[in-house]
């Protein structure tokens, strides 16, 4: 362990990794265009982990397709936010956790710090609890069993990172193009109503009036707009080694913003696709209980007759779990490095991750069984939007700053927007916070 708190405002975000991609000073610009492409989709899987899964299954299920408005809304803010993170790193050459803890009192960076932690710790118990259910539904392992195997893909990351940060990008997109494939071909048997579908995407009322509705919409929030991928992403897009100059640091904010828009709405197909599948083939069918993905999976075998849909399922679900263990350990590292000026060796750094993860997972499964596992994976969603509003104002104030931001500071109309985003979802969060402790 190596505390660094003298000097950490010279060592680099995620040091070891920092600026070591080239990036081609000439040639054409889908040349520098595939340099810069990788974080994007790195950040983009935090957008479909297991725990969207659960809150997607249960929006399809219950009622169809309406909430299929609430992916797309959420993916917009995401993609508006995840560019003012990248821009924020380009621009300032620290990610958010730093940028914290130098503006802030050490009381409230430490404050922040642990909002983020808890959310770090929600994001991983999705997980290990989807990673979890995957191995069981796929290879008969019991739930407990599965939790605890969990704990060893830190050794696959660790193996991944001393090779290089372009191999763990390829694994990740290797992965989720397994995810949308699975999907793809779920959709086809699935032979979702098309009008249905494109009606969804259009906004309805009863969202806000029906609670139920509310809080698997605000669940869906939470897991699609993450708060540590707002720190992630700051962190990640300097692995890139441009020029440092005014037009240099122009074209990588550019060139960012088009990596991670293009991801996410690769992500948005796979969200969808998801709903779909449950409202297509759950809903249609008057089956509006299917609220858990290990249900989903026994269910969609009959249902569509063919066992090749249950498999793609769960090897997606698998996929989808190894995939979030690349971007949490990152995410981790990068929030508790910025914030502490603590750096802990990656697998140490894991392994309290996974040990704040696996704890309440084991204890809820061996009390509550897969049931109770499964109602975790929703509410850690919940969990993950509540904190994010610490996550998105600051990233607002600083890149709103002239001073840190320079040429680079929010436009006006870009300031008008996001807080207009952060708004809603801070309002949206009370309204849930008050519903769930009035029981309505």
């Amino acid at each position: 362990m190596e505390n660094t708190k003298g000097n950490l405002a010279e060592i680099a975000s995620l040091a070891e990794v920092n600026r070591s991609l080239n990036v081609p000073k000439d040639g054409t610009w889908f040349r520098k265009f595939l340099a810069f492409a990788g974080p994007g989709y790195m950040v983009a899987v935090g957008y479909m982990d297991p725990g969207n899964w659960a809150t997607d299954i249960a929006g399809g299920s219950q009622f169809g397709y309406t909430l299929l408005s609430v992916i797309l809304i959420s993916n917009l803010m995401a993609i508006l936010l995840q560019a003012l993170s990248g821009k924020l790193g380009i621009a300032t050459g620290k990610d958010l956790a730093q940028m914290c803890r130098e503006a802030y009192s050490r009381p409230v960076a430490i404050g922040l710090w642990l909002l983020c932690e808890i959310a770090i710790a929600a994001m991983d118990l999705a997980e290990v609890i989807g990673s979890a259910i995957a191995l069981k539904l796929l290879f008969g392992i019991p739930l407990l069993y599965g939790v605890l195997i969990t704990a060893f893909d830190v050794m696959l990351i660790l193996l991944l990172q001393n090779k290089g940060f372009r191999s763990l990008e390829t694994l990740v997109i290797v992965l989720m193009a397994t995810i949308a494939g699975c999907f793809g071909i779920n959709l086809i048997l699935a032979q979702p109503e098309w009008g249905g579908v494109l009606g969804g995407f259009v906004p309805d009322s009863q969202i806000l009036t029906n609670p139920s509705m509310l809080y698997i919409a605000i669940g869906i929030m939470g897991a699609t707009v993450m708060p540590h991928n707002l720190y992630l992403h700051s962190s990640i897009v300097q692995t890139r080694k441009f020029e440092q100059t005014s037009a240099g640091k122009r074209e990588a904010i550019k060139f960012a913003t088009w990596d991670s828009s293009i991801a996410l709405m690769f992500a948005l197909f796979i969200n969808a696709a998801i709903l779909i599948v449950a409202a297509a083939v759950f809903h249609t069918a008057g089956k509006t209980d299917v609220a858990e993905i290990s249900d989903a999976y026994y269910l969609l075998s009959p249902l569509l007759g063919t066992t090749l849909a249950s498999i793609l399922f769960g090897v997606a679900l698998l996929a989808s779990g190894q995939n979030s263990t690349v971007t949490g350990t990152l995410a981790g590292q990068i929030v508790m490095e910025g914030f502490l000026s603590l750096r802990l060796a990656p697998w140490l750094r894991r392994l309290v991750t996974r040990l704040i993860a696996i704890i309440p997972a084991v204890i809820v499964t061996a009390i509550a069984g897969e049931k109770g596992a499964e109602e975790l994976l929703v509410l850690s969603q919940v969990i993950l939007s509540i904190q994010l509003p610490f996550a998105i104002i600051p990233l607002l104030i600083f890149t709103s700053d002239k001073k840190r931001m320079g040429e680079f500071a929010n436009k006006t109309w870009q300031k008008v927007l996001t807080w207009i985003v952060t708004a809603i979802i801070i309002v949206l969060n009370v309204v849930l916070i008050v519903q769930t402790i009035s029981g309505h």
